[in-house]
């Protein structure tokens, strides 16, 4: 018996792929449209442990007397528990403004008259974000111009690894957002 509440794509069934967005979900609002996989999600909770680690240490120091290290200690912990959740915003997102492409230390947002194509590519890409390339699928955007968007969206990266149908619906629902608000 499948526990279909423990898994990120309970969704994603053939009855809710029919269903009508909610009404707070507008395009005006940001959204990812794929949910972030088990490894993003995965390392982002095993970096939320290291931080409660850092915090309990924090509290024994405070107790040892210690409170210029264990202000240290905190800083330590908020700093992992902000890379941990912009870790788990990594992705591309759109809206009816336009494509927005977040990293971990730096958002680039296109507005939708800046987009010339969005089209999945055969090539080599990055395995895991890794130096290692194998080949694979690429979401590409092209600017207006002839520039390339850094490709974030692939199908060996870290939302999509072992998951190849995940990755085809995320990259239809991207080429139908740029097709649908590029005019």
């Amino acid at each position: 018996m499948p526990l279909t509440f423990l898994t990120a794509d309970r969704d994603l069934d053939d009855q809710a792929v029919d269903a009508a967005p909610l009404p707070h979900a507008g395009p005006d609002h940001w959204r990812r449209p794929y949910r972030p996989g088990p490894g993003r999600v995965g390392t982002a909770a095993l970096f939320l442990l290291l931080a409660s680690f850092v915090l309990l240490s924090a509290v024994i120091i405070v107790a040892a007397g210690a409170l210029p290290a264990a202000a240290v200690c905190t800083g330590v912990a908020l700093v992992i528990i902000a890379l941990s959740v912009r870790f788990l915003r990594v992705g591309v997102w759109v809206s009816a403004h336009g494509l927005r492409q977040v990293e971990l230390l730096r958002t680039t947002t296109l507005r939708w008259s800046e987009v010339a194509a969005v089209r999945t590519v055969q090539r080599p890409v990055r395995w895991l974000g890794l130096p290692r390339t194998v080949q694979g699928q690429a979401l590409v955007v092209e600017r207006r111009g002839g520039a390339t968007l850094r490709t974030l969206v692939t199908d060996h990266n870290g939302d999509f690894m072992g998951r190849p149908e995940a990755f085809e619906r995320a990259a239809d629902v991207l080429e139908a957002w740029a097709a649908e608000y590029r005019r």
